[in-house]
This record gives structure tokens, sequence and C-alpha cells, in this order.
């Protein structure tokens, strides 16, 4: 299958079976889409040829993977809810404040060390493990996390295995310790910033109603120098408030961050829900920004944004690419009584809960539902040129969205789309740039 496209003044031809692209002239473009083509008959010769030798290389409309999905009975991954509490009232907060619909509490040590037993016991042959601590506010349960930490390196260690940890946190409680721990034991940060004071202070607000901007933007600036060559991210979330999100994007970037990540809000809060009638202004709004993030790097002062970053020669295998996302199956998220569902947006929820950490066991039925979804079962993925690259999305917004994991949800697929677009744009570019 071939997805023709325009960036502006180019035009390029994707090929899901071999992963190519190509940048191609208009004639091309407008030939392989069957529109009319105003040329002579020796340039559409040409034309046709060179369409032909890219096909019999195998770099246009080359057979698409059969690659079976890798489902493993392993479990790999936990997410530990150490905090059903938080420091903040986001109005977005998909967890509900941090409650996730329920009471404010925090993992106890015996539970979290439960839950790393529940890990290596059936983590099988895998030796490398992970683990997010998550909330809520992870940080309000420093001292579980810290303990945590300290168990499973050294039960990890009688077993031949290691651990991968990472963290999200607001940034309200880093200070001297927190900031040195996680530098140390973490492989991954993510720190949550909205972008521009005004629009991060309209929903990340503290518990008495202020916006938190002023309180965490210094402490995070602090750390993520202090952080040095290791991973970290700075996340945030817009909304329909911010259609113009380019802006929070390049002022992120502007305030020294250079690993940013920025998210659609999935909500159905009416000043704050993405609509329909947003779509135009959003796709629009990736250009802008793919425009000025190519410029950036042209010039030496370019930076991460985690959807521009495609990697169409290397990455993942496709094995794992058809496989979607390991939730239910490989990757678990543990609630602080014990409780297992198959990831963080499930949480909570009774039709989803796969057992406890303290029984040791899994809902066999649940497990196997996530077991057999796949790229291949999403239906609506067929014919959808980012397939290979979008694995069909998140089961968690598919299923709040329609009621089933394999039902994606279209508002994703558009910008999905959209930016993925953009980020072979910004390959093409950067290929051109080393070339020229």
């Amino acid at each position: 299958m071939i997805h023709v496209f325009s960036y502006h003044d180019k035009r390029y031809i994707y090929d899901t079976g071999s992963g190519a692209l190509h940048e191609c002239d208009d004639a091309t473009a407008r030939y392989l889409k069957g529109e009319p083509v105003e040329i002579s008959d020796e340039e559409l010769k040409e034309t046709v040829e060179a369409i032909e030798g890219l096909r019999r290389e195998g770099l246009l409309d080359a057979p698409e993977t059969q690659a079976r999905p890798i489902k493993s009975p392993e479990v790999k991954a936990l997410c530990l809810h150490v905090s059903h509490d938080c420091n903040l009232r986001c109005r977005y907060c998909f967890a509900d404040e941090g409650a996730y619909h329920s009471v404010r509490e925090v993992m106890s040590f015996e539970t979290a060390k439960a839950a790393i037993d529940f890990l290596l016991r059936e983590s099988g042959n895998r030796k490398v493990l992970e683990v997010d601590f998550f909330g809520g506010e992870p940080l309000m349960n420093f001292d579980v996390v810290k303990r945590t930490v300290y168990y499973a390196k050294e039960e990890a260690a009688k077993l031949g295995k290691r651990f991968l940890f990472t963290t999200t946190t607001n940034g309200l409680l880093l200070d001297d310790e927190t900031v040195a721990f996680l530098n140390e034991e973490m492989e991954n940060v993510v720190l949550s910033v909205d972008g521009r004071k005004e629009v991060h202070d309209a929903v990340r607000k503290t518990v008495n109603g202020k916006g938190s901007f002023d309180a965490v933007i210094g402490k995070i600036k602090q750390f993520v120098k202090a952080r040095g060559d290791k991973h970290y991210y700075v996340r945030g979330t817009f909304t329909a408030k911010n259609l113009d999100f380019s802006k929070d994007v390049l002022f992120l970037a502007d305030n020294g961050f250079d690993s940013i990540s920025l998210e659609p809000v999935v909500t159905d809060i009416p000043d704050l829900q993405i609509r329909e009638e947003h779509l135009p202004t959003i796709e629009a709004e990736y250009e802008k920004l793919c425009d000025e993030y190519i410029r950036r790097e042209a010039e030496g002062r370019g930076f991460l944004f985690f959807h521009f970053h495609v990697d169409l020669e290397g990455g993942p295998c496709l094995a794992k690419r058809v496989s979607a996302c390991g939730a239910g199956n490989e990757y678990f998220s543990v609630v602080p009584n014990g409780d297992i569902y198959p990831c963080h947006q499930f949480a909570g929820d009774a039709a989803w809960r796969m057992g406890n950490v303290f029984e040791g066991k899994l809902d066999g039925r649940l497990r196997e539902k996530f077991a057999r979804s796949c790229l291949f079962t999403r239906k609506k993925c067929g014919d959808c040129f980012a397939k290979f690259i979008c694995s069909g999305g998140c089961s968690a917004n598919n299923y709040h969205y329609s009621g089933d994991i394999d039902e994606p949800y279209p508002m994703t697929c558009v910008m999905m789309k959209k930016r993925i677009e953009c980020a072979m744009h910004v390959l093409a570019e950067r290929k051109a740039r080393e070339n020229s």
C-alpha cells in the first residue's frame, strides 16, 4: 500500500510494505493518486519507468508484513500507583485528580513488595524488567518509592535480573534529596508542564485553587540541569483552550527543555474537550510547529519533540509493531490495595480488575482478550498508511471512546496521521541537509 501526500510544496510517497519514503514531483504524485496528469507523453513515460523501477527494487507497493504478533506470557513491566492522591487538582485529570474515583490513599511498602515479587515470579526468562512509579503524585509517597527500588534491585540481583525504573511527577516536591535519588535510580523521569504560564495555570491548579506554574518551573529546570545526559521528558497536555499549542512546545524549548511531549487531552469537559471542528486548526498547528522545528534543527538549536520522532530505517521490529500495546498481557498497573489492571487508564474500573498481587494470579479471560488484540484485530486500521507506526492506537482510549479496545478512537487517528506526515517531512529535510 502506498500513501501519497503533500507538505507545503513538497510531494511524498510512503510505502507501507517497505517503509520507504520517497520525495517526488507533482506529476508522479498525481499519477499515483489516479488524477489527470498534464505532461507530455515522453515525460509520462519517464514517470512510469521511474515508478516501475522502484517497484522492481521492492521500494514501492512492496508486500506488507505477515509477521505474527509477539505476545509473551512473561510479564515485563508494572506501573505502581504508589499514591492515589495528588497535591494538584488538574482539571482534565483522567485519574479524578489522583483519587481514581475512589478514596485518596497511598500504597504500603508491603503491597509494593508483593508487586515486585509478583513481577519477578511472572517474568519467566526476562532479564530486564520495568517499574514505573505513578500516581496521583508518586513523590507524596517518596519513602515507599525509595524502599521499593532498593528491595527490587536486591531481589532481582539474586535471580540475575535487573530493573529499569521510571517516575512521573508534577515537580512540586522536588528537592535536593528527591533530585539526587531520581537522578541516581531512574532510567527516565517524566515531568508535567503544560507550557506557557497562562496555559499551565488555567488547568494545573494547587489544592487551594491557585496556578502551579511558578511553584514548579524553577524546580523542574533545576532538576533537568542536574539530570545531565540521562533520559527525561517534559510532558504537557493541550486542550481546546490552547489550540495554538505550538507556542507551548516552543516556550518549553526556549526554557531549556530539549526533550518534549505535548499530548491532546482526552476529556468530555466542555470547555477543554477537543472536538471534530478543532481538527483543521490542530493539523495546521502541527505544520507550524514542524516548520519551526526544522528551522531550529538546521540552525543547531534543535530539540526532540516526541511526535516528530519516527524511525523508518530501524526502531522496533515489525512483529512488535503489529503486536500493539502490551497492556493487559505483558504490562499491568497495580493500585494501592494491590489490585491489578491492564494499565493505569483502566485502574479503578471493576470490569477490568485482573487480580491482586497478594492472590498471585491473573484473570485468564481478560489476559487472553489483550493477548489476542493486535493490529490485525483492529479492522479499521487495515487501509491506514500509519498502521505500522501507530500500531492501532491506545487500547484504553479506544475502549473509553467505543467500548471496544479494538475500535480506534477517530479523533486520535486524525491527529496521529498528521503528526506522522510531519515527522516524515522532518526526516526528508534532515536527509536533504546531510546530502547537501
